[in-house]
């Protein structure tokens, strides 16, 4: 009897490892991904917009949290010296997927080669890096969005009626891919308008350049409506208070970019996009989605740890938000 009641112990104990075992088969593998942010520099902005890092980083600690990843983190600093120390204390903690971002094509170089030699996957975000992946930001649509949203409104609202359009902000600022939005805001307004009815103004990367550059346009193009692609929503924001200041805001249509928290908010912040707030002269903002950009870029990097094929470059999905569904896209948080 004892030895039949041993066995049955034996047998007992060995279903329980078996089962155990069974389990941990099935749970999904972990990787540790390494994401090198461009800097975490409190109130720097990124990408030509109002977004900074922090924002960035926290989408990517949020997303993780329902993926089988545990993240390392680094702060590039805007420093190539730094971003090259990151890759390679990244290689020594031997992580499976490096996400890489930072501006520098030369320093997004030796990154690649140094990941490359260690056997290290690396995904790049908003900028390349040579044999990567590409997540991030398409200027040209991102401007054309804004373009055709304020050729769509005076279509509408100004049928008929005479009026220029305005390409303004820091037009040269090539490292965020402004001179691209750019171009793209004129290839899509050069549909609605003739070229000689579109101006540039350049503010150079100073907002309260913006009063003067668009009081003298405004000025010169009396009883005419403007229609205003501002690079940024700063600049937006800017072109609001100059036309509020000559009293042009009745004659005026605003698109911005970025669409960060300066022009949407919460139930109660009372901002420039708002349900409750549809007279508003900026009639939208194109999303850069920066701050979901964790959301997007691990579940590529996890596709790529397990082998499937995904492609050279995915472009952020941009949207126009407007007082219509910017509480569908953005949620106040205190709304029940």
């Amino acid at each position: 009897m004892i030895w039949r009641r041993s066995l049955a112990v034996i047998a007992s104990l060995l279903a329980v490892v078996a089962l155990a075992t069974a389990s941990r088969a099935a749970e999904p593998r972990r990787y540790t991904i390494a994401f090198a942010n461009v800097t975490e520099e409190p109130g720097e902005t990124i990408e030509g917009t109002g977004f900074t890092g922090a924002d960035v980083r926290q989408s990517f600690a949020l997303a993780a949290r329902t993926l089988p990843v545990d993240l390392v983190f680094y702060d590039n600093h805007r420093d190539g010296a730094k971003a090259l120390a990151n890759a390679a204390d990244a290689i020594k903690r031997k992580v499976d997927l490096y996400i890489q971002y930072f501006p520098s094509a030369s320093v997004n170089k030796d990154v690649a080669e140094m990941m490359r030699a260690a056997g290290i996957p690396v995904l790049a975000l908003n900028h390349p890096v040579p044999g990567a992946p590409l997540y991030g930001i398409d200027n040209r649509v991102a401007g054309q969005i804004a373009g055709e949203a304020l050729a769509r409104f005076a279509a509408g609202a100004w049928s008929g009626q005479p009026a220029v359009a305005v390409i303004v902000g820091n037009l040269g600022d090539q490292a965020n891919g402004l001179p691209e939005r750019a171009q793209g805001a004129r290839e899509a307004l050069a549909r609605a308008l003739p070229p000689s009815r579109i101006a540039a103004l350049d503010t150079q990367g100073n907002p309260s350049q913006v009063g003067a550059l668009l009081g003298k346009t405004a000025a010169a193009h009396p009883n005419t409506r403007l229609l205003v692609a501002a690079m940024d929503d700063a600049t937006a924001l800017a072109a609001k208070s100059a036309l509020d200041a000559i009293g042009r805001t009745g004659d005026a249509a605003i698109a911005g970019s970025g669409c960060d928290r300066s022009v949407h908010g919460g139930q109660n912040d009372k901002k420039e996009i708002d349900p409750n707030n549809r007279g508003s002269v900026v009639i939208g903002s194109v999303a850069f989605l920066l701050d979901r950009a964790g959301y997007a870029a691990l579940p590529l990097a996890l596709r790529m740890l397990r082998g499937e094929a995904i492609p050279p470059r995915t472009p952020t999905p941009h949207v126009l938000i407007t007082a219509a569904n910017v509480w569908r896209e953005y949620p106040p948080s205190d709304m029940q």
